[in-house]
């Protein structure tokens, strides 16, 4: 049997996910990712790292999310 539904069915609205990419923009950082890449490489060597470096966390804000689903239907 052939499936009615097509993927942009359940889209939101232009302006809903016109702001969903605003608040994602936002949240990427790029500025301070611009910033980092133009400071110096940090050191080599293996006396001058850290002992221990706890794993960055990273958070999916609600607009990521439903940008997320609405891309790959889920």
């Amino acid at each position: 049997m052939a499936s009615t539904s097509h993927s942009h069915d359940d889209l939101g609205t232009p302006a809903e996910m016109h702001a969903d990419c605003r608040a994602t923009g936002d949240r990427l950082g790029l500025r301070r990712a611009a910033e980092l890449a133009s400071r110096p490489a940090p050191s080599l060597h293996f006396d001058e790292q850290p002992g221990e470096r706890p794993k960055p966390r990273i958070e999916i804000s609600e607009a990521a999310a439903r940008l997320a689903a609405a891309l790959y239907g889920r």
